[in-house]
């Protein structure tokens, strides 16, 4: 239960989590404390006597704060921890949306699938990684579904493809036994936690019980992925000094953020290497970088049994008794001095550096770039955009693409059919919109899929127009309540963007690739909207006209629309034209040219 206050006087000396919130509600830090009212009295000084420059913006911003009793520190550290996962607040140190990055996920189903999501759900699966390169990802996915013949399929409805080519057990046929089935995923889960000896272990005494058996077949099949995990582990061998599991961390920043890199080891062997960003590190000392890096990325990510790192952190004991609560086994926290640790220590900090020299480089990261000129919350990495086609209103269509990571993601685009009469974009760009983003809206009373990518939120939505064309976006936002979706419209004539509040464009130079990758953007929905509207309209003016005229059937039909490319083309095309096409007599091209002379005048006449 929280409490509301807005002096320090009024809090206990007990440990908790105080939650400052600005005059607009919005909530702006989270902290922990030991003692809360000793921690927050150190806030209310003079400005003079603040411990720091950010400290001083903060409480300027300052209105009232919220506080959570725990009972103890290290309840409020996780408390803490999970706060600021969640809300984000603006001076908190705030490593990059786990979302951004893609986690390997094993479904709490009766027979478990293994995908790749980037949502983290509570609802019993379970997950790992982060992973920052989703490639690697779906490639260890996909040897784990081969090895281990997970199902692919999200309906059990029956044996597939993978079935025939010994690439699934098919339990929908109960062609294997829950028992079994299950065995498999925990053996693809120690896999995932890089308990590689352990799984040989096991698989290896399989094989022996069916060569014992005379199940030869099968002993050669535990064979083949006892040899192809061997094979994979030779390709991670390094020099370790101990068999044991380790996170070997390294940061380098500058002013405004901080690069991470963790080499995780497993075995003696290198399991995974990730890059992850923090931001909003302004004002904080390396200490407390490392510090919030800890806590963050450790209250989802499985934390191993050492942690090595290149200085000591805050908050050490509470933080490896949380730890070892959470995992269920010792951990240690070592600071890398001498030897090999260090020459780890080294390479995780040479990879950051590099890291964070690429993620400042303009040219090279479009979505940082585009972050910081339009101030938004957090990187874009997910990017929807729009598009209306039509002819006189006449099947009216609209495009939505999708970019994630700065590459289109056409498995998420979307196609709509009008109902606005028309010809007006400008009302049909309305309805899109509001259809598209009702789902979001907090005002959405139906049941939410979690499957369907129509119920993410966009990091950012580019409308094709200036100020108008935005307006008229803002003002749909406002009536779904929708507040925290960033709006940005592109001006075609000078490429101008402009942002919801601010009056003048933002100029982007012309080499900018974060221009270049908005304008990407805008001429893919262009062009998936002009396709959509050309399929619809050639299948309704073939299904009226090329159909009902008499011998001609489907391959003459075919002809056509393939001498002509299209069906406006035959419109336009003369007895002669229609003549050399193959297939198509004298007698028929007759035929055909007085039926489309006869319905373009009769369509002149009712106009």
């Amino acid at each position: 239960m929280s409490m509301m206050i807005t002096s320090p006087e009024e809090l206990p000396q007990k440990p908790g989590v105080y939650i400052m919130h600005n005059s607009d509600d919005e909530i702006i830090y989270v902290g922990k404390a030991k003692r809360l009212k000793s921690r927050v009295q150190s806030y209310f000084r003079d400005d003079d006597k603040l411990d720091r420059p950010k400290t001083q913006v903060l409480m300027k911003h300052f209105a009232y704060l919220e506080y959570i009793l725990t009972n103890t520190e290290k309840e409020a550290l996780i408390l803490e921890a999970n706060l600021i996962k969640k809300h984000q607040p603006h001076y908190n140190i705030s490593l990059k949306d786990g979302k951004q990055y893609p986690y390997i996920k094993i479904t709490n189903e009766e027979y478990p699938r293994i995908h790749i999501t980037r949502r983290l759900n509570n609802e019993g699966a379970s997950y790992y990684g982060p992973y920052t390169d989703a490639t690697n990802a779906r490639g260890f996915i996909d040897f784990l579904n081969k090895n281990f013949k997970i199902r692919t399929c999200k309906h059990m409805d029956g044996p597939c493809l993978n079935y025939q080519i010994k690439q699934c057990d098919a339990p929908c046929i109960n062609n294997i036994s829950l028992e079994d089935y299950k065995r498999n995923i925990k053996r693809a889960k120690l896999l995932l936690q890089g308990k590689y000896k352990t799984i040989i272990k096991q698989l290896e005494r399989d094989m022996n019980r069916y060569s014992k058996n005379m199940e030869f077949e099968k002993a050669a099949m535990v064979r083949d992925q006892i040899d192809t995990i061997k094979i994979t582990l030779e390709k991670q061998s390094i020099q370790p000094t101990r068999e044991v599991d380790q996170d070997i961390i390294g940061i380098d920043h500058n002013d405004s953020e901080a690069a991470v890199v963790i080499i995780s080891v497993r075995n003696g062997k290198t399991n995974k290497k990730d890059d992850l960003v923090l931001k909003q590190i302004e004002g904080f000392t390396d200490t407390e970088i490392l510090t919030e890096f800890i806590k963050q990325y450790y209250s989802t990510a499985p934390a191993p049994d050492e942690i090595i790192l290149e200085d000591k952190i805050n908050d050490e004991e509470i933080i490896k008794e949380w730890l070892e609560e959470k995992q269920g086994h010792k951990i240690k926290i070592k600071v890398a001095e001498e030897g090999h640790y260090l020459t780890l220590i080294k390479i995780a900090k040479k990879n950051a550096h590099i890291s964070l020299t690429e993620n400042t480089k303009e040219e090279e990261n479009p979505l940082l770039t585009l972050e910081q000129y339009l101030n938004l919350p957090k990187l874009p990495y997910h990017i929807e955009a729009f598009d209306i086609s039509n002819i006189s209103g006449i099947h009216a269509v609209a495009s939505m693409v999708v970019f994630e990571n700065a590459k289109p993601a056409k498995k998420m685009y979307r196609k709509f059919k009008m109902n606005t009469p028309g010809p007006n974009d400008f009302a049909m760009m309305k309805e899109v919109i509001t259809r598209r983003y009702s789902r979001i809206s907090p005002n959405y009373d139906k049941q939410i899929d979690s499957n369907d990518s129509m119920f993410i939120k966009p990091d950012l939505v580019l409308i094709d127009g200036g100020k108008g064309q935005l307006g008229m976006a803002v003002e749909v936002f406002n009536e779904l309540n929708i507040t925290d979706v960033p709006l940005v419209g592109l001006a075609k004539k000078f490429e101008e963007l402009y942002v919801p509040g601010r009056s003048e464009p933002i100029i982007l130079p012309r080499k900018s690739t974060a221009l270049h990758l908005l304008q990407y953007v805008r001429d893919e929905s262009h062009r998936f909207a002009i396709t959509f509207h050309r399929q619809l309209r050639g299948k309704a003016f073939t299904k009226s006209i090329l159909d009902e005229i008499p011998g001609v059937g489907k391959k003459r039909k075919q002809a056509l629309l393939t001498h002509f490319e299209n069906l406006d083309a035959i419109y336009d095309a003369s007895l002669e034209e229609i003549s050399n096409v193959e297939g198509i007599n004298k007698k028929l091209a007759q035929t055909i040219y007085e039926t489309l002379e006869n319905d373009k005048n009769n369509k002149k006449s009712k106009n």
